[in-house]
């Protein structure tokens, strides 16, 4: 009868989500299944699996290439994917752009795979477990759509979700977080949500609260401010984390057990599961470097120029990889720029042209330049690459919460509250781990490009724009746009199928 039920289930959900994956993680599940019933553990697992777009897939993209810190050129013939990439760099996209769409389903799967959990008699902790992934999709639907469909019906599927907007959907997504924090594990791998967890997506909901009313003119409550302050505190407070040494322990492929400041990953083991880790390097890389990338997604160089020489996040070389002897240390994390090398001999790199393998600062939308089509665009190497498994799963947990983001959101809800001497001193802890100088002084603006710093290509860079009101603002091969991007559009299948659904002004 389970099966029954649960097909019945994702007939009707395929209807009103419209979501294609749903269907792969619904044969899997059944082919996992030797008993003849499907467990809360398994269907526990998938939910946790249909969170691995943030791993530079849709999710990430949407939230990464809209930013000054990241551009997909269009080089020559490559990169055109009928203009996407450059749609979502200079904010031109419609409600039918593919990155935009598929995030958005990708969400909605999640959301559904979670609560799909709850109804198998799971354990009161693997109900929670399911409720802060669901909490966790609702809120990233939040911040880019601004209305979250919701099914509070488990057990009806003909019953269309219902449309949550600003402060409804920001008040279920705190009461949900709120009243599973005392059933999460207080100790537990860093891929299972946990207590700290769920304080550090309430923090985001309550610094993002006012956006979330009115994008255009944030505002910042002084008792969600507050909120913000006394959360951070509770994870301080525990004792479990503290600032890496080295920034790159907290990506690298042994993170599970090196990063002292990974509060919530996403799983990624060889020969076990995982995601698209390692394309954050791969995408950038060149066809003639090791691994062979794609050569595309790069960094713009105002975004480049915001770090000291001497900041470690900038770039170093990271002795981390057997069987890698990189014999001239070249940087092999961080930014890429200039010429590349062979991390085993140390032999200068070509391009495909013959010309000298440098990576230029210099980046435009579209390349047409037949020179310097392969070498335009400092690369990013956030996640250094896992080469014991060359072009296969890497074992990296994909960061999703960190001990420095925390850091820094106390120190933006007190600058919001008017403190300026604990602010300074965060900041100035954090600088002073990754090798930048003190600041004497902090305001605003110098704590967005320090979260910029710190943060860069982690998929918060959006929302920190938004909350700051740079968002709109022109940078490079970006002029100044329109208001209604605040908000992505809601794909037109989506519209189809859930009447409660509205689309977003200006589209």
């Amino acid at each position: 009868m389970k099966y029954i039920k649960l097909f019945f289930c994702f007939f009707l959900t395929l209807l009103v989500f419209s979501c294609t994956k749903l269907e792969e993680n619904f044969r899997s599940q059944l082919e996992e299944s030797n008993s003849g019933t499907i467990s809360a553990a398994q269907l526990l697992i998938s939910a946790y699996n249909s969170l691995n777009t943030f791993q530079n897939g849709n999710i990430w993209h949407v939230n990464q290439h809209t930013t000054d810190e990241t551009i997909a050129p269009t080089r020559g013939p490559d990169w055109d994917d009928n203009g996407q990439w450059r749609a979502l760099h200079a904010h031109t996209w419609n409600a039918d752009q593919g990155q935009i769409r598929n995030a958005f389903n990708d969400l909605l799967s999640a959301q559904f795979a979670a609560s799909n959990v709850l109804q198998f008699n799971p354990t009161p902790q693997q109900a929670a477990e399911a409720r802060f992934i669901r909490a966790l999709s609702m809120y990233m639907v939040l911040d880019g759509w601004g209305q979250v469909p919701y099914r509070e019906n488990l057990t009806d599927y003909r019953i269309t979700p219902t449309t949550l907007k600003g402060t409804e959907a920001t008040d279920l997504i705190i009461s949900e977080l709120t009243s599973i924090i005392s059933t999460l594990p207080e100790n537990s791998e860093a891929y299972v949500a946990n207590k700290n967890a769920a304080r550090a997506l309430l923090m985001k909901v309550y610094l993002n609260k006012g956006a979330y009313v009115n994008r255009a003119a944030p505002t910042f409550d002084a008792a969600d401010m507050t909120k913000v302050i006394s959360l951070a505190d509770e994870i301080i407070g525990s004792n479990k984390y503290s600032l890496d040494d080295n920034f790159f322990d907290n990506f690298a492929p042994d993170n599970n057990t090196k990063s002292a400041e990974n509060i919530y990953t996403l799983y990624n083991q060889n020969g076990d599961r995982g995601g698209g880790v390692a394309n954050s390097a791969i995408q950038g890389f060149h066809y003639n470097m090791s691994p062979r990338g794609n050569n595309g997604f790069s960094t713009l160089s105002d975004f480049y120029d915001k770090f000291e020489a001497t900041d470690q996040r900038r770039g170093i070389y990271y002795n981390y990889a057997a069987g890698l002897p990189n014999p001239g240390k070249r940087i092999n994390v961080g930014f890429l720029e200039g010429q590349q090398y062979n991390l085993t001999t140390d032999a200068p790199l070509q391009d495909r042209k013959g010309n000298p393998l440098i990576f230029f600062r210099e980046v435009k939308i579209r390349e047409t330049d037949p020179n310097m089509l392969e070498r335009t665009g400092i690369r990013v190497v956030k996640y250094p690459y896992d080469y014991p498994h060359l072009n296969q799963q890497s074992d990296n947990d994909w960061a999703i919460f960190r001990y420095a983001d925390v850091l820094l959101m106390k120190a933006e809800a007190q600058l919001r509250s008017g403190n300026t001497a604990g602010p300074l001193v965060i900041v100035n802890s954090v600088r002073q781990k990754r090798g930048a100088t003190p600041m004497a002084s902090v305001d605003l603006a110098k704590l967005l490009d320090e979260r910029g710093r710190e943060m860069y290509w982690e998929g918060w860079r959006r929302q920190d724009l938004i909350r700051y009101g740079k968002f709109l603002q022109p940078w490079q091969e970006k002029p100044a746009d329109d208001p209604k991007n605040l908000l992505f559009p809601i794909p037109s299948s989506q519209l189809a199928v859930n009447p409660n659904l509205t689309q977003n002004p200006g589209y």
